[in-house]
């Protein structure tokens, strides 16, 4: 893999190792408890939906990891279905990006359909 491939991305699959972990000590951290967090999660089955669920009516924002699940499968549509409700009942917003992503956000998040720096 190229470097630019690397820097915007390419059709690879990601693994652990491609995340570096970093050290909380470089971290400025105010004392103060955040309004909202940012959950990452893996969606393997319908169980795993229920952890998004709640994290969502919690005002948090979650990007689900979907790969494990099979595109053709119908268990696929009816998580999809049963996270975009919940996106609908609390007045947030939820996104599939490809066939490996969902992002699902709380009352007055709004996800931008436009990537950075791509505006026509």
């Amino acid at each position: 893999m190229g470097l630019m491939s690397k820097i915007l991305g390419g059709g690879d699959s990601r693994s652990a190792e491609d995340y570096v972990e970093l050290d909380l000590d470089d971290v400025s951290a105010s004392s103060a408890e955040a309004a909202m967090q940012v959950h990452i999660a893996e969606v393997a089955s319908q169980a795993d939906a229920i952890d998004i669920k709640d994290a969502v009516y919690d005002g948090d924002i979650v990007i689900a990891d979907i790969t494990r699940l099979r595109t053709n499968d119908s268990t696929v549509e009816h998580i999809v279905d049963e996270l975009r409700q919940v996106a609908h009942e609390v007045d947030g917003d939820i996104v599939r990006k490809g066939d490996d992503q969902m992002i699902i956000t709380p009352t007055g998040v709004r996800i931008s359909r436009e990537k950075l720096g791509q505006r026509a």
